[in-house]
Formats: C-alpha cells, structure tokens, sequence
C-alpha cells in the first residue's frame, strides 16, 4: 500500500506527458498542386502522311541563300558548305521556330516538328530579348551559332551539341546554352500551339519581372537545311512571302 502513491503519481506524470504530446504536434502541410498536364506530342505521333510536298521554287530560292557570308568579326564557314550542290537537292523540311522571353531576359530558341509536337531542340542565346527587337526592326538578323569539333565526337548531330558561341550580324555576343525544356518552356509551346505563324506578348510571371513581366515572342516556319553533318541552318520562311528571310541561324562545327 505503501508504494502505490508513487505508481499512481508515475501514471500520472505519464498521462500528462502523453496529453500534451499532440500540442506539439506541427500542422501537417497542405498538398502542393497536382503538375501541369501538356498536350504535346512526341514528333514520331505524327501520321507519316504529312510530309509537305517539295517545291521547285524552294530549290532556287535555296541558290540564292548559299551566296557566301562575308564577316571580319566571326569565322562563320557557312557559305563554303551551303554553297555545295546537297544545300539545292536537299532544300530542307519545314520546322516551327519560336523565340521568346521576358523583354530584359534572354531569348529563348524553341525548334518543333508543328506548332503541336515537343520541342526537338531548345538554346538559350546569349541576348536580351529587347535587343533582338530591336535588330529585327532594323532589317534582317544573321545569328552564326559556333562550337569546335571534337575527337570521337563524329556521330554527335549538330543539333545535340551543347555549347556554342554566338555572332548576331557578325558581333559575338557570348554563349548559346542548349538545354532541356523546362515547364515554363512547355507551358509557352502550349498557349501557342494553335499559332502557327506571328508575334506579340504573353501574360508573363510579375511577381519576378515587375510591371514588365509580359513574355514577348515570335514565332514562324523555317526551312530546316542540312549543309553537311557539321552545318545545319534555318532560314526564316515569311507569310507573305516577300524576297527573303528576316531571320537565319547557322549552326557550325569548325
């Protein structure tokens, strides 16, 4: 009898403990958002059937695109391996080509099949979006993407290379990133995917970008040509199909 007010008072100490272990409990976090869902397709879920017809007049538009490119500020050997006769037999195939980003950003290149596909190559260019503006208003833009061969590195597509340095109208400008598409990236292919050609802004993130947080971009087919396995270019395709492009970027193994 004697021990049993310690026991008693242990159970209590016991139940007061174990009372007040919920109060100390953290609040438990709330769910974070499910992901964004996209409706892109992968390019190899396209019907084979939708190859555009070839034409004869693209043949010679492409002769007068391989005059050669003279410029003292970039090597830029496209001309030499667009001037052979693959750059007129093989014309390319059209691509969609978008570039965006936030005014006092980075431009973002974004390469599909169709304005519906994934993107099949995405490059961080080494200028402001602003600035690309501005050059386009002036007339046409030359953009020389370059990176150096590397032994072993043969069978390595141009398109998969993952650094280059950047000339816009024949001034270097730094280094084109190549990179994974992000969930910003797909969520712009997504609101453009019924745009097929133009240009104009997206509702942008404020919070990060202040009262000028549009998103501006442009958007438009490219002729895809394959100069050599070390050369590939995109030559701007304009609606109104005036004398020729606005826009070229070469890609170039030196």
């Amino acid at each position: 009898m004697a021990d049993s007010g310690p026991r008693t008072s242990n159970a209590n100490s016991r139940d007061g403990s174990s009372a007040a272990a919920p109060s100390n409990t953290s609040t438990p976090e709330a769910p974070s958002p499910p992901p964004r869902s996209f409706s892109l397709i992968k390019p190899s879920e396209l019907k084979s059937g939708k190859k555009q017809k070839r034409r004869v007049f693209r043949a010679f538009r492409s002769v007068f695109r391989s005059l050669p490119i003279l410029t003292p500020s970039c090597k830029c050997p496209v001309s030499p391996g667009l001037q052979s006769d693959s750059h007129i037999t093989n014309s390319g195939h059209r691509v969609t080509g978008t570039l965006f980003g936030y005014r006092k950003g980075k431009v973002t290149l974004s390469v599909q099949e169709t304005p519906k596909c994934l993107p099949s190559l995405v490059i961080e260019l080494a200028m402001q979006t602003n600035v690309l503006q501005k050059e386009l208003s002036a007339g046409m833009v030359r953009i020389a993407l370059e990176c150096e061969k590397r032994p072993g590195k043969e069978k390595v597509k141009v398109f998969d290379e993952p650094v280059w340095t950047m000339f816009c109208n024949w001034k270097k400008t730094g280094h084109g990133v190549k990179r994974e598409a992000t969930a910003d990236d797909l969520n712009v292919m997504e609101l453009l995917k019924a745009v097929s050609t133009g240009a104009g802004v997206l509702p942008g993130n404020s919070e990060s970008e202040g009262i000028d947080g549009e998103l501006a971009y442009i958007r438009a087919d490219f002729d895809r040509v394959v100069g050599s396995k070390d050369s590939e270019t995109l030559y701007m395709l304009s609606p109104d199909g005036n004398s020729g492009p606005e826009l070229s970027i070469f890609m170039v193994r030196l």
